[in-house]
């Protein structure tokens, strides 16, 4: 880092920690000594507000499920096995026996907004006509991309009665209950007022709806166990704890959340040791001892996640040849670099692994095995004098991202020992994150071959299809590379076809398989989310997730 990006830095923390400090010391609560938690995330700035976040993941996980519910929801009760599907807005959930694109969702009775208007099927069609239907006032197209590339076969919901909706799908889709766990749930009275407000003179219906989201994002209300106070973009977003939430589990123990966004390790790691922050994500790995040896505690744990390079298969690509992939996937030294990363990373060797009933069995294994990699190269027509020139497209912070420069730094100068030429091009994560679902051939990806956009995997759909299908090609989600195999798209309708719990991990076993052998991606590592955290903070359960339930949390101030 430059002096003069890290004094810029320096200037941004001082200016969203004085800001949260602010928070703290004027507001007339402080007086009552109510608890505060104070959150320093790796965002360079605050996730969007209205219902439907960006920013990756980190916007689920902080105005997401914050502030929002979904129909279906993450079970973030524990974290001594994967976190499951567990009823959210929903009570329950079944496909039609005899449509299988048609199911039947019974709605949760007595939920209210935090406008106090109810929850009930109007507002679930509501929510999902904002990126389905042209011609509804709420229609968003700036929210589309941010929800419709995680439900691409969503068409429609219809309401039935007060509590019971019916969703469409255009083909049969098993993981939809999956999908929908991205589809948060806005009150529609709220937004109805901003879009009133909106001066008549305004007549464009697109520019009236997208004005009324803006006003609406300085307020928002959702149902979720935290309301919404005020919000700073790049400095801060204060919640406050909602006691009337609906679920008494997840009444909030802290009675106010301050989100900061420090895209930079170092700044989260001197806030939290200057005791300005109670809770850093992704501590950088060298200050981990310190951390330790001064009280503060170390949270992780395996979480279904892959942090890859994703290939390039456009024509001139240098990743078409199969060799070249299982090359650089055999070149790698994971052992040496989740040593490097302090221990908190797992070695990948594909999207899932052993303990996962959809690994399956694939033929290539994903090993460090250098000189098979040469001599791959080799037979590719490579050398120490001709190497491979290849570029991969990263950032320098983001949701999941880890440590992406110094890991792509130690992957950089690893791969060439096999001949590898490697360009690291570095972009901000927001821009990184949106150029994803452009694709390769756009200009967005500045030429790159590879990306390194680190991704949930909790379902077969989020782990497999949106990368592998045809269907997720750009712009319709997040097949970068527009990697494409016949056999591949087979058993990606087999997943979708497998209502059956069992059927479905047989299906994603052998589709997780089919992949890793033809290699679409670089697999380096899985998150484990360390995070660094206060002593005066308890109750905090690392779940084997990329979500964290904020509401299990209490504080000693």
């Amino acid at each position: 880092m430059t002096h003069a990006s890290v004094t810029c830095a320096r200037s941004f923390t001082r200016l969203a920690l004085a800001a949260s400090l602010a928070v703290a010391a004027f507001s007339p609560l402080a007086a009552e000594a109510e608890s505060t938690l104070r959150i320093a995330m790796t965002a360079a700035d605050i996730p969007l507000t209205h219902g439907q976040p960006d920013q990756g993941y980190e916007g689920n996980r902080f105005t997401g499920i914050t502030m929002f519910d979904s129909l279906v929801e993450w079970d973030l009760s524990q974290g001594e096995k994967p976190s499951t599907l567990v009823p959210g807005l929903a009570t329950e959930w079944a496909v039609k026996p005899d449509d299988h694109k048609t199911w039947v969702f019974k709605l949760r009775p007595g939920v209210t907004f935090h406008d106090g208007t109810a929850f009930n099927a109007d507002a679930v069609v509501w929510n999902v006509n904002k990126v389905l239907d042209k011609q509804a006032p709420q229609y968003a197209p700036g929210q589309i991309g941010l929800t419709l590339s995680r439900m691409p076969t969503l068409t429609g919901a219809r309401k039935i009665d007060d509590l019971t909706v019916e969703v469409t799908t255009s083909e049969p889709d098993a993981v939809l209950p999956y999908n929908l766990t991205n589809l948060f749930i806005a009150s529609p009275t709220a937004w109805q007022k901003d879009f009133a407000a909106v001066p008549a003179a305004v007549t464009d219906p697109a520019e009236r709806s997208k004005l009324a989201w803006t006003a609406f994002a300085s307020h928002s209300v959702g149902t979720g166990p935290f309301k919404m106070d005020r919000m700073v973009p790049r400095q801060e977003l204060v919640l406050d704890k909602n006691p009337g939430y609906w679920d008494p589990k997840r009444v909030p123990k802290v009675d106010h959340v301050v989100l900061i966004p420090l895209p930079e390790a170092n700044a989260r790691t001197a806030a939290l040791l200057s005791g300005q922050v109670d809770w850093i994500e992704a501590p950088a790995p060298d200050a981990m001892d310190q951390f330790k040896s001064k009280g503060f505690k170390i949270y992780a744990n395996g979480q279904p996640h892959l942090w890859p390079w994703q290939f390039s298969f456009a024509p001139g690509s240098p990743w078409l040849d199969k060799r070249v992939r299982q090359a650089a996937n055999l070149c790698l030294d994971r052992s040496e670099l989740k040593a490097y990363l302090g221990g908190y990373m797992q070695e990948a060797t594909g999207t899932y692994e052993k303990d996962s009933p959809w690994y399956g069995n694939p033929d290539f294994k994903i090993k460090y095995d250098p000189a098979a990699a040469q001599k791959l190269m080799a037979d590719a027509g490579f050398s120490k004098d001709h190497p491979i020139k290849v570029k991969v497209l990263t950032s320098a912070s983001g949701s999941g991202q880890m440590q992406p420069l110094p890991m792509n730094e130690y992957i950089q100068q690893s791969l060439k020992s096999c001949y590898f030429d490697v360009e690291i091009a570095v972009t901000e994560w927001n821009t990184l994150f949106s150029g994803w679902r452009l694709g390769a051939k756009d200009p967005a990806a500045q030429g790159a071959n590879a990306i390194n956009v680190s991704s949930a995997v909790m379902d077969p759909y989020f782990g497999m299809v949106r990368f592998a299908s045809e269907k997720a090609f750009p712009p319709v989600s997040n097949n970068w590379g527009y990697f494409k195999s016949p056999q591949v798209e087979q058993l990606i309708t087999a997943v979708r076809n497998a209502f059956d719990p069992k059927a479905l991990d047989e299906a994603a076993a052998k589709l997780h398989a089919a992949i890793v052998d033809e290699v679409p991606f670089l697999y380096v590592a899985h998150d484990v989310g360390p995070r660094a955290i206060s002593p005066k903070v308890t109750g905090v359960v690392q779940p084997q997730s990329w979500f964290i339930d904020l509401a299990l949390v209490s504080k000693q101030d």
